[in-house]
């Protein structure tokens, strides 16, 4: 079967496969999955097709066989998701995440989106530029920026903190509670 031959039988058996899985599984979206892969399968073995004499139930075998493979698998996994006991407790993330990401949220979108990129999906700063459409020293810009004013809002929260965490009638030399020396710029 040449190219053009197998395109002619795609388009006329696709839709009559499908219906006929839809029935099978119930799902037409998983229908439509399973022929477009069983056409796939297909695809390498398009020269032995006229040999066979028959390729629509070819492809309707193993459009089958992959839907009833898909079913046992979802079952195993529900099975295995049943036996396993909930946790008691999933722990949230830590104070530090939630301060990176509140921080995060302060920067324009164009640095956090570089600093996202970079730092946590470690992406070279090549990737970064290529991902975001910008020029490789954009980013570094975003970056060298990004990462500036992020240091200055994480240190006002650590500063913050520190401050609150001292007792109530702490005053240092400046008479608000911290001095000024101590604060970290």
């Amino acid at each position: 079967m040449t190219e053009e031959e197998f395109d002619a039988f795609y388009a006329t058996a696709f839709p009559r496969l499908t219906g006929q899985l839809y029935a099978f599984t119930g799902d037409h979206g998983e229908a439509q999955d399973v022929v477009q892969e069983a056409f796939v399968r297909a695809w390498d073995k398009r020269h032995e097709f006229l040999a066979d004499g028959a390729p629509e139930a070819w492809i309707r075998t193993v459009a089958t066989r992959l839907a009833v493979s898909r079913w046992r698998r979802a079952r195993r996994w529900l099975e295995l998701v049943r036996r396993t006991p909930p946790a008691d407790h999933a722990p949230g993330p830590g104070p530090e995440r939630t301060a990176l990401v509140t921080a995060l949220r302060t920067l324009p979108e164009a640095q956090r989106m570089a600093i996202v990129l970079h730092h946590l999906c470690d992406l070279s700063i090549e990737q970064v530029a290529s991902e975001t459409g910008a020029p490789v020293g954009t980013v570094k810009a975003r970056l060298s920026r990004g990462r500036a004013a992020l240091a200055r809002v994480l240190s006002e929260d650590s500063a913050d903190l520190a401050g609150s965490a001292r007792p109530s009638g702490f005053a240092g030399a400046s008479g608000k509670g911290e001095r000024e020396d101590d604060h970290v710029r």
